[in-house]
């Protein structure tokens, strides 16, 4: 699987873009997020994945893993595909979507395009548990925006989404008011590293 990009950006089309790696030029199918970081004639890295169907390879675009974690989850539910895949990140951010699915919010999934009531009810019954927790599900909406940084910045750390966000929730349990470095502190710490030593 081809999980990253990373080069010049040659264009940048209204669904989808074109970066060069070693001297490829890699066409992905993007979400608005990633579209909106990519600039033509600048060095950007996209989260990607590739897939493979009857009709060919198609390479998508992702703003980050956890982007690309809810395309792939979502086209598991019975007769969805990548085009409402792609439709639900377009109105939707990654956690919104987590955050519908574990309150069983059927009305907030109906509002993306393409999606009716039954289709919005087959991904509530068939998703639930398998997503990762909305980063700050715990805190209330002033912590939220706290535990998305910290959450971003252990992923980047080398922690896979459901490290990062479950040792983060536990962290916010104990301390909702707490700050960027003071989270990521004491998530680190949760976590049995270092941020210093980690990934070195």
């Amino acid at each position: 699987m081809i999980a990253q990009v990373r080069g010049l950006v040659l264009e940048v089309g209204h669904q989808s873009a074109v970066v060069e790696a070693g001297g490829v030029g890699y066409l992905a199918t993007c979400t608005p997020g990633a579209l909106g970081r990519l600039r033509v004639g600048e060095e950007a890295t996209l989260t990607t994945l590739l897939q493979v169907r009857d009709d060919g390879l198609t390479l998508y675009g992702f703003k980050d893993p956890g982007e690309r974690e809810v395309f792939q989850a979502v086209q598991t539910v019975t007769g969805i595909g990548p085009r409402i895949a792609l439709a639900v990140l377009s109105a939707m951010t990654p956690d919104q979507f987590r955050a519908a699915v574990a309150s069983g919010d059927v009305a907030a999934i109906q509002r993306v395009p393409g999606i009716g009531k039954k289709g919005a009810q087959r991904m509530v019954l068939e998703l639930a548990g398998r997503l990762d927790p909305p980063a700050g599900a715990v805190a209330g909406p002033s912590g939220g925006a706290v535990a998305e940084e910290v959450t971003a910045a252990l992923v980047g750390l080398g922690y896979t989404q459901s490290q990062a966000a479950s040792a983060v929730d536990g962290v916010m349990a104990q301390d909702s008011a707490g700050d960027v470095p003071g989270v990521l502190r004491a998530a680190l710490r949760a976590l049995g590293t270092k941020g210093s030593a980690h990934g070195r």
